[in-house]
């Protein structure tokens, strides 16, 4: 399936010179839900991972595709506020400012292999932001699927050179 022909494209959308490469129309076909899950599937069949774990809130969607393929579980990795009960925090930069990722305590157990999923990749920050936080929980980083990279933007590329596995399924420059 050649996703790019889904993915819907907005020129100069959220600013003038910037070409939006947007998902939702990935997830509102069914054939592509399906595919993501099965080429991820494919793509990670040789790691050995105990859970997926999505990045809020799109990553949500690909993480919990890629769990029920696998009959794994799910973590949900949140904005900092939405998660009830005792978290673990991490701050990160952003084009304009900081964000702030949360995972609640207990989510990861000691040893756990976590693979990441989201919508995309572009500079990094959030998905540095997350394997952290799995590990500091004490888990580990299986590896990080994303369904868009946006490769001119190095956040894969930050991550590969951090020992991670990243694997992407439509690239971009």
């Amino acid at each position: 399936m050649n996703l790019d022909r889904i993915i819907g494209k907005h020129p100069d959308f959220p600013k003038p010179g910037i070409l939006f490469r947007d998902i939702n129309p990935v997830f509102r076909n069914g054939e592509a839900l399906k595919f993501i899950a099965s080429e991820f599937s494919k793509r990670f069949a040789k790691t050995r991972y105990d859970a997926t774990a999505g990045i809020e809130a799109r990553g949500f969607i690909v993480a919990t595709a890629l769990a029920m393929k696998a009959c794994k579980g799910t973590i949900m990795i949140r904005k900092v506020g939405k998660t009830p009960g005792a978290t673990l925090k991490r701050s990160y930069d952003i084009e304009y400012g900081s964000a702030t990722m949360e995972l609640q305590v207990g989510a990861v157990k000691k040893g756990q292999k976590v693979l990441i999923a989201d919508d995309l990749i572009a500079t990094g920050g959030t998905a540095v932001a997350a394997a952290q936080l799995i590990e500091e929980m004490g888990g580990k980083v299986a590896g990080f699927g994303f369904v868009i990279e946006l490769a001119g933007l190095k956040g894969a590329d930050k991550l590969r050179e951090m020992g991670y596995r990243v694997e992407s399924l439509a690239v971009y420059d």
